[in-house]
């Protein structure tokens, strides 16, 4: 059972969370971590797919005209898994929440926490995700073509899977003091069991396999298939902005420790959260305004094509409208979304896309 120390001069903006009023906090203590991550969040919900990875190949084409518009700096929103790493080492925010309708998302990043963490470098970092032990001659000034190629050629150890998964355990639940349940235990295992056997030649729809339950029995996420194959994680972090820059989390050394030291101090917090819910943005919208924080991007992937489809644009578009927000404030987009006449598109090639935050929502709100 955590304790909350509680803070002079404080301010309580929710049950059993204290926090220094207008102060962006450099670090939350586990106990803090975990009260923002339980006490924000909403009921596991479901979702098309299990979405261990992006399969958005062209989504760092955002990133130069990002850094056009959005602030360094503040506060980083998002859903899903890796892609947010990749645009938080651009911003490089003071604090990002993680919001996502899935437990299971959850789950995956409190394992990458837990490997930022642990890893040293890129390659260790790579070996441990994967599980396959570290070739030799990979340096701080390895490409992040050399770094992949290099691990696709790899075999898997199984040995290694264990003694990381292990390690993952531990780490969360002995160094950090986290109550894991059994379902976040097993969510862990699974998303790492993945990793494992499909390697950096992982794709969106690998796990949808009847066989990749063969490593653990967990279910993980719960629903299986969905989306566009093909985009592999080597991919993903091989690729560059389309101005011949290489921008992954992974491309080079300084984008990983930028994510190693985040994660370090507990400033991503992962939350369940519906977009069109009731709770989960609302609370971290209050929060931010308590320590007067400002949002500088919020990475939305294609998430608006079904709050559409399933009548909750105007429930997460007032969701939103309660976020500290300024002309800067920027939505990172896949496929299209409530831009461009609030018209949702639909597309294959789920190209990204920006734009404004504060301007939508007045506009959608009719202001």
């Amino acid at each position: 059972m955590f304790v909350l120390i509680c803070l002079s001069a404080g301010v309580v903006f929710s049950p059993g969370i204290t926090v220094n009023a207008r102060a962006v906090p450099t670090r939350l203590d586990d106990e803090q971590f975990w009260k923002l991550s339980s006490t924000f969040s909403e009921s596991d919900g479901s979702f098309r797919s299990d979405n261990l990875l992006s399969n958005e190949l062209n989504f760092q084409f955002v990133i130069p005209p990002l850094l056009q518009t959005a602030k360094q700096g503040r506060v980083y929103m998002g859903v899903g898994p890796e892609q947010n790493f990749t645009y938080i080492t651009a911003l490089k925010p003071a604090m990002v929440f993680i919001v996502d309708i899935r437990h299971g998302n959850l789950d995956v990043q409190l394992m990458y926490k837990a490997l930022f963490e642990m890893s040293k470098d890129r390659a260790d970092f790579v070996s441990r995700l994967f599980s396959r032990k570290r070739p030799e001659g990979l340096s701080a000034e390895t490409t992040p073509k050399d770094l992949f190629e290099a691990y696709l050629e790899t075999e898997r150890s199984k040995e290694l899977f264990d003694s990381t998964l292990a390690a993952i355990q531990e780490h969360l639940q002995k160094k950090h003091g986290f109550p894991l349940s059994d379902g976040d235990l097993e969510g862990i295992e699974w998303a790492l069991g993945n990793y494992y056997r499909y390697g950096p030649g992982i794709n969106y729809n690998s796990s949808a396999s009847e066989a990749a339950p063969e490593i653990v029995g967990a279910t993980g996420f719960g629903r299986r298939g969905g989306g566009f194959g093909g985009v592999t994680y080597a991919d993903l972090m091989m690729a560059d902005d389309n101005m011949n820059q290489f921008r992954s989390y992974l491309a080079n050394e300084e984008n990983f420790l930028f994510m190693k030291d985040l994660e370090s101090r507990n400033m991503l917090v992962p939350v369940v959260g519906d977009f069109g819910g009731s709770k989960a943005i609302r609370e971290v919208g209050k929060y931010l305004k308590s320590i007067d924080a400002m949002v500088s991007a919020f990475y939305l992937s294609n998430v608006e094509q079904y709050l559409s489809q399933d009548g909750k644009t105007a429930n997460f578009i007032a969701n939103v409208a309660t976020l500290p927000l300024d002309e800067s404030s920027t939505f990172i987009r896949s496929g299209g979304g409530l831009g461009f006449g609030g018209v949702t598109r639909r597309g294959a090639s789920l190209g990204s896309e920006l734009g404004n935050m504060l301007s939508e929502v007045r506009r959608y709100s009719g202001r």
